[in-house]
């Protein structure tokens, strides 16, 4: 087994140490902490408050008189789930803006089935959209190479997020696109990025793709032709098209909860009724089954669950205390997701990688298991093991901790081929 060292791949400090105002960790990839212990992402949002909104406002409406129809044809795509953040930025164009937002949806892995009422509400509500759904086969393998080579199963979704709706506005000679936030400002990341309207089509592989670009599975048992709904336009097209990508969320002040009133109010946007496994919202990234996984396996690599993820934004939008925020992350992080509807099948294959922490897996080494990953949650080791043989009435892979996880990890009951 070739091994994956986690902290030397994203050049993570040895040390783990947490942000003195809010709960979010050194461990964070490109984040930064100054000499005080207090991390960029804080220092950013102390930062928009010394913006010029009205400024930045004004560019946008520059931008806008630029790009809009006149014949009311689409003249901007909005990337769009019909989630709280996306449905803000559709209306936000068309009501406010008088643009004519073509909405661009690639489907998520698999649909829940809030996230598929919210999808309808917000085409009820007025936006025309296309929807781009992969040759499912394929997907499931990429899915599955990506939860073992990226220690992410979501990777496959996030080249359609970016790359569907560039293709769509090539297509249709639309040269505007507005994403949401600048990811990489909002929740630490590089600090040269803070004053950035947008990422540039060279910038993708890194900032989006973590260095793992869509043409990397080309060498890995995939062709072109199983990758050509994966693919994106190349970047001399994006150039010549003058095709131009902005983050919604350089112009007007990005708030999450103020994003979802705006939802709810104007494109009947719903909540789930009860909260996220894994934190304690309701309303953030309820479309997809699978998205607790992205979020489960970041806990295993960097040791930032969706609850500390959810409570640093939290904490910095001053909705709660540091304090509230920390009871919720011991409460909640490392809850399992149930898996009832999702995915079933051996996830690590004889050829598998090992990610490892350190030596927190050596433990295992006299046991015959494929792969394990290993997590120091900040007090203890936590080991997730893969079976040599998995069987069907065998859970696996199985989580080994001496507090109180769940015993055993399900099978992904229906995604992974």
């Amino acid at each position: 087994m070739e091994k994956i060292d986690v902290p030397a791949r994203y050049k993570l400090p040895k040390e783990v140490k947490f942000c003195k105002r809010c709960v979010i960790s050194n461990q964070r990839p490109r984040i930064v902490f100054d000499e005080d212990g207090v991390c960029n992402a804080c220092h950013y949002t102390d930062y928009k408050k010394t913006i010029d909104w009205k400024t930045r406002e004004q560019e946008l409406i520059e931008l806008c008189d630029k790009h809009r129809s006149k014949d009311g044809s689409w003249d901007c795509v909005v990337p769009s789930s019909g989630g709280k953040d996306s449905s803000y930025v559709a209306y936000q164009l068309k009501h406010e803006y008088g643009m004519h937002p073509l909405t661009v949806t690639w489907s998520p892995l698999v649909y829940t089935d809030i996230g598929w009422r919210n999808f309808r509400a917000h085409i009820d509500a007025g936006y025309d959209n296309i929807t781009g759904n992969p040759n499912g086969a394929v997907q499931k393998r990429l899915c599955r190479a990506a939860t073992i080579e990226v220690g992410d199963p979501f990777q496959p979704f996030i080249y359609g997020q970016v790359l569907f709706p560039l293709k769509l506005a090539l297509k249709f000679g639309i040269n505007l696109i507005f994403s949401g936030e600048n990811a990489e400002a909002e929740y630490g990341g590089d600090p040269s990025s803070w004053d950035s309207k947008g990422h540039t089509v060279e910038s993708y592989d890194k900032w989006w793709f973590s260095n793992f670009p869509v043409e990397h599975w080309l060498d890995h048992g995939f062709t072109r032709e199983d990758l050509q709904s994966h693919l994106g336009p190349s970047k001399e097209e994006v150039m010549e098209a003058k095709i131009e990508r902005y983050f919604f969320g350089y112009f007007k002040p990005w708030v999450h909860q103020a994003n979802f009133y705006s939802a709810v109010e104007n494109m009947d946007f719903r909540p789930n009724e009860e909260r996220t496994e894994g934190t304690y919202t309701k309303y953030s990234s309820i479309d997809d089954r699978l998205d607790g996984f992205h979020h489960w396996f970041g806990l295993l690599k960097f040791g930032i669950g969706r609850c500390t993820a959810n409570a640093a934004r939290e904490v910095r939008d001053e909705n709660i205390t540091r304090d509230e925020g920390v009871a919720l992350i011991h409460r909640y992080d490392t809850e399992f997701l149930s898996c009832s509807s999702c995915c079933r099948s051996q996830l690590v294959s004889r050829d598998a990688k090992v990610l490892s922490l350190g030596g927190a897996s050596s433990a295992l080494d006299d046991f015959p298991f494929l792969g394990r990953i290993a997590l120091f949650n900040g007090v203890q080791p936590t080991l997730l093991v893969w079976p040599l043989k998995p069987s069907r009435t065998q859970a696996s892979p199985a989580l080994l901790t001496p507090c109180n996880a769940p015993k055993y990890i399900q099978h992904f009951e229906r995604y992974f081929a």
